[in-house]
């Protein structure tokens, strides 16, 4: 980032006296009147100027930086624009332009610094900008690459330290991410947030004794942070601190009881040390606060399957999966609404005329059995059985739509066809080993089967979701957890 408006903007009027010495016009007279804040007789001079010489970029250049020293954006940015009309690779108007584009994080300013680094491919500053705008435009990999090659320069400067360590998050380079913001929190001793991210970066590579020391002093300032007690209570139970780690979650649970990480958390701490039960109060009371999260159901079927109480396990999973089910209907754009006011003929009408014009879509004939489904074990014969064969077709005409296989598998054991149940979901975990929805409609149809015998793979099953589930909370608690504040851009000191 270049320093500072005045800064840049002398070091373009400098490089304009060499080019101006023959000139007609004084550019040396129009510098000095800028450097004494003399604008508007450096003004009449320019425009003088101009009469006589339109094509002088030169002088276009002054114009530009005039506006800009008074703070006229778009008359400056026009002035900037007319000299690289004429000279498209003149520094100094690439320069003033550049900077008027940086400043308010306009992309316009991307080409302009690739061109600035075609000349000098040396350019830390201009490495450095060209990395920020990048990461505005979510193009972490070419704004980290941007940011290496701006060598010392980003380390002096907060904001650009702060993007280049998100985008080493985002392009999993956490390693590196660590050494970026631990200079971070170096360089902002006063601030809270650098440390905090330092400190999951470092829970999530495993540096758990580490974490714990820049974690105190945080949890000293701030006893009242539920985010910074959540994250050390992971931070103590990595570092085998479990009591330390369930004393600090439950203060997290007290200051912020509609956050539902931090029961998942809490069941995640009981599976782990066998305590079924005291998991299963927690979730009773979260799911009392909270309404509609299917982890919530998810995790106390868990627990309940653990110490085989598996028909409460069976109405959680069940009761997840309805509310999952209402959320993959929404992104097939159905109108949900119709349907929670009984009007579920309207929607049925308009998929059975969109198959009729396009039978071969997987998509239609999922929403189809969808909708057919909402009945739930109620439904009509007929109505089950259309369901059934509608998503059939789905997946013969897409054999790895995961969606639609869970809900053939589900539609199957509403019909208590747990054989055919247990076969599709064996198929569907050759898809996608991690799909939880197999996973537990396999564990009820295999407890519901005519063949009750096999529980060990139930068991095994239990704990392989057990494990799944507690992976997809971390990953899912760490994209909420993280805190990278952006601040207001500005030219860097």
């Amino acid at each position: 980032m270049f320093r500072s408006s005045s800064i840049i903007l002398f070091l373009s009027i400098a490089s304009l006296a060499v080019y101006g010495q023959n000139s007609g016009t004084s550019i040396a007279s129009i510098e000095s009147l800028i450097r004494s804040q003399q604008y508007e007789p450096a003004l009449q001079q320019i425009r003088s100027g101009l009469r006589a010489q339109p094509g002088d970029f030169r002088l276009w250049t002054l114009e530009g930086i005039v506006f800009s020293m008074e703070g006229n954006r778009p008359s400056a940015l026009d002035a900037f624009g007319h000299a690289l009309k004429i000279s498209p690779e003149y520094p100094a108007a690439l320069r003033g332009e550049v900077q008027l584009l940086y400043a308010a994080q306009d992309t316009r300013a991307i080409p302009l610094l690739e061109k600035i680094l075609k000349t000098d491919p040396e350019d830390k500053t201009a490495h450095e900008m060209l990395g920020s705008l990048e990461r505005k435009q979510g193009n972490c990999k070419a704004a980290v690459e941007q940011f290496r090659l701006s060598a010392g320069a980003v380390e002096a400067h907060p904001d650009s330290l702060g993007a280049y360590g998100d985008c080493l998050v985002k392009t999993g380079q956490t390693d590196t991410a660590v050494g970026v913001f631990q200079k971070l929190s170096a360089l902002l001793p006063g601030q809270t947030w650098p440390k905090y991210d330092l400190a999951i970066l470092l829970v999530e590579t495993k540096q758990n004794d580490a974490a714990v020391q820049i974690i105190e002093p945080l949890l000293a300032s701030s006893p009242s942070d539920p985010d910074i007690l959540s994250l050390a209570s992971e931070a103590y139970e990595a570092a085998g601190n479990t009591p330390k780690a369930v004393q600090l979650l439950r203060q997290a649970i007290v200051l912020d009881p509609a956050n539902p990480n931090d029961y998942l958390n809490f069941a995640s701490l009981c599976l782990s040390h066998s305590s079924w039960q005291v998991g299963i109060d927690m979730l009773n009371i979260g799911l009392q606060r909270i309404h509609g999260n299917s982890s919530l159901y998810i995790s106390r079927g868990l627990l309940y399957a653990q110490i085989a109480q598996y028909e409460k396990a069976e109405a959680d999973f069940n009761t997840a999966e309805q509310l999952d089910s209402a959320q993959s209907l929404s992104a097939y754009a159905i109108d949900l609404a119709e349907m929670q006011q009984n009007k579920g003929s309207k929607a049925l009408l308009r998929i059975r005329a969109q198959l009729k014009a396009h039978p071969e879509s997987p998509w239609l004939h999922y929403v189809l059995a969808r909708l057919l489904d909402t009945e739930g074990p109620g439904a009509t014969a007929a109505t089950s059985a259309e369901a059934i064969q509608s998503a059939r077709q789905a997946v013969k005409l897409k054999p790895d739509f995961i969606e639609a296989r869970d809900l053939l598998a589900s539609l199957y054991m509403n019909a208590g066809n747990y054989d055919q149940a247990i076969t599709e979901c064996r198929q569907t975990l050759q898809f996608d080993p991690s799909d939880e929805s197999a996973i537990y409609h396999l564990l009820i149809a295999l407890r519901r089967s005519a063949n009750g015998s096999q529980k060990e793979e139930v068991q095994t099953l239990v704990k392989r979701l057990s494990a799944l589930q507690q992976s997809s909370l971390h990953k899912e608690i760490e994209r909420n957890r993280y805190k990278l504040v952006e601040q207001k851009t500005a030219p860097a000191q």
